[in-house]
């Protein structure tokens, strides 16, 4: 699947995930949560639905009342990334047992990346595998953690460590449950959407930078535009590589510097996307000192995230001793070699384990303030 849009497009169609006989729609524009027909992706007669204390009083009743003619039942999880953990994950495998769901069961995560991550893994564990689908809240959900299977839990010592990957059975955005989202979180939700302009599509990256007004007003057209246009990046590049043996992990772009911020600050400080904001930069110096990108391009990435209010530094706290440590144990150290994601150009990434490490050394310097 390969689609190319313009700003005239509208999204009055689902863009696939084309996994062949597991591939599934991803529904975008407003009013969905009327609208689209969740009783078709529930195989039995029972469903959960996972929310959290936040959403659970603005959109459980419009979700459930959608659902005719099935058993509901519904688990309400504490809201932060500091309880996306084994302990809260068993919440759901809790009442799931205790209400009888067997293997015909479906569960719904109506929520942002905490509540989807946690509900996929519950999902992708739960007697060996049922189906979910994805109701995505927050603007980084809606563009990055819904789509694509990874889901997972952090542990104290690493982000995401225990997980699995576990596809929807479809993705539900809708753009009207962006009027509740909080300033920060929206602009955390930017941090995703610059990433995809920065890894494989420049054009967007110069539409981004030229529609910066619009974005933080929140027009409907230029959101519609660019939720689109990033799970299409998406869905193209998870189509190509399900399980990221090779061109998922640019994904990562500013991943592995971010992870090991959150982890430092046991995921209580900065947002996900507030640290891969920082992380990005982190990754573009590195790809000044590779000899690729030019210092006016790494202003030019500074400028669009600080103009979505979005860090460009590490916390103040970090050490660079500290940030290696947590790099080390990150999901993309294989073999003991840790792996980052570099830009060859705007537009353009690449995954490197043969980088220097007076490079690394060096941008970490840079970015800590101790």
């Amino acid at each position: 699947m390969d689609r190319t849009l313009s700003l005239d497009d509208k999204a009055s169609s689902p863009i696939t995930v084309d996994l062949g006989d597991r591939s599934y729609p991803i529904y975008i524009g407003r009013g969905q949560l009327s609208e689209v027909d969740f009783g078709h992706y529930i195989k039995g007669q029972k469903a959960l639905i996972v929310t959290n204390e936040t959403i659970a009083p603005i959109y459980l009743d419009t979700v459930v009342s959608q659902i005719p003619n099935k058993t509901i039942d519904v688990v309400i999880l504490p809201d932060g990334e500091q309880f996306k953990n084994l302990d809260i994950l068993n919440l759901i495998f809790t009442k799931l047992l205790e209400q009888q769901h067997d293997r015909t069961t479906t569960l719904i995560a109506l929520g942002g990346g905490v509540v989807g991550d946690m509900t996929g893994f519950a999902a992708a564990s739960y007697q060996r595998g049922v189906s979910f689908v994805q109701i995505p809240t927050t603007l980084l959900a809606q563009v990055d953690s819904s789509v694509g299977g990874k889901t997972g839990v952090n542990h104290v010592l690493g982000k995401n460590m225990l997980g699995a990957f576990h596809q929807p059975s479809a993705v539900v955005i809708d753009l009207d449950t962006l009027a509740s989202l909080p300033d920060r979180q929206f602009s955390a939700g930017m941090a995703e959407v610059i990433k995809y302009g920065l890894i494989v599509d420049y054009p967007f990256m110069e539409w981004l930078e030229s529609n910066v007004e619009s974005l933080l007003n929140r027009d409907e057209a230029a959101l519609t535009y660019a939720i689109e246009r990033s799970c299409i990046n998406k869905a193209n590049i998870v189509s190509a590589d399900e399980t990221e043996q090779g061109i998922r992990a640019i994904l990562n772009l500013g991943h592995t510097f971010g992870h090991a911020i959150e982890t430092s600050q046991q995921y209580k400080g900065l947002l996900h996307g507030e640290a891969v904001a920082v992380g990005t930069v982190m990754a573009a110096e590195m790809s000044v000192l590779a000899g690729h990108l030019s210092n006016s391009d790494v202003e030019r990435i500074k400028a669009i995230l600080n103009s979505f209010g979005l860090p460009l530094k590490a916390p103040a706290e970090m050490t660079s001793s500290e940030f290696l440590s947590f790099m080390y144990r990150d999901k993309k150290v294989l073999d003991g070699s840790l792996r980052l994601v570099l830009l060859r150009a705007l537009g353009e990434a690449y995954i490197s384990d043969s980088f220097s490490l007076e490079w690394l050394h060096s941008t970490l310097n840079n970015s800590c303030q101790t």
